[in-house]
């Protein structure tokens, strides 16, 4: 009997364990002040997002949520694209990146997203806010620019127009980002902001951004 429960436990732990493939289909997608349509780019389907630009304000809940997901600790890896609207204001970025730990509502969650313009310019101070980290609704990254001296934000290697492949590994408190399947983690929030536990993930973009995403991948722990 202890052997078979032993197998059992082994069982569940590595199916607990396994990456999850999620249809991005129109029926489990919900636009929150967001516009999304399926499009093809390089003869694939992906979901084209763009912001609601009634929505001035930035560092919101404007992102593409997955119905019935419920994500506490594990992995989550999409692959994103941004390119610039021919309408972006000069401060735009090619925000791109996710939401997780969504409450119900949409009114608390935390977020990392990439400011791809900033990974190759010809400015260091630039280059340091390529990666950003927020929790909304408090901690968004004009406070968190101020009264953390970069603790949130770092440089990556990042472009416009490009695929990027965002996985984002989140136990209790801390969120580790890799990018484009790096052994190492290129980012580390050792405490996020947020007081949630757990919720919805989302598909985020933010203002001048024309954003992809394909190949949602989701892992329970």
């Amino acid at each position: 009997m202890k052997n078979f429960l032993l197998a059992l436990s082994i069982v569940i732990l590595s199916i607990s364990l396994h990456a999850q493939s999620v249809k991005l289909a129109k029926t489990n997608l919900v636009a929150n002040q967001v516009y999304m349509s399926l499009e093809q780019l390089d003869g694939e389907d992906v979901w084209r997002i763009i912001k609601d630009s009634t929505v001035q304000k930035v560092d919101e809940p404007t992102f593409v949520k997955i119905k019935d997901l419920n994500f506490e600790n594990g992995t989550i890896e999409v692959k994103v694209l941004s390119r610039l609207l021919k309408t972006a204001p000069d401060y735009a970025r090619g925000f791109i990146g996710l939401a997780f730990r969504i409450n119900d509502d949409n009114t608390a969650y935390e977020s990392i997203y990439v400011r791809p313009t900033n990974g190759r310019v010809d400015n260091q101070f630039r280059r340091n806010h390529t990666v950003q980290y927020y929790s909304y609704p408090d901690y968004k990254f004009d406070r968190l620019r101020k009264e953390s001296n970069g603790e949130f934000e770092t440089y990556a290697d990042l472009g416009l127009n490009e695929w990027i492949t965002i996985r984002i590994e989140v136990k209790g408190k801390e969120a580790k980002l890799y990018l484009n399947n790096q052994k190492s983690a290129s980012f580390i929030v050792s405490e996020m902001k947020g007081t949630t536990t757990h919720g919805g993930i989302g598909l985020w973009v933010d203002i001048g951004t024309e954003g992809y995403f394909k190949d949602l991948k989701v892992t329970h722990k």
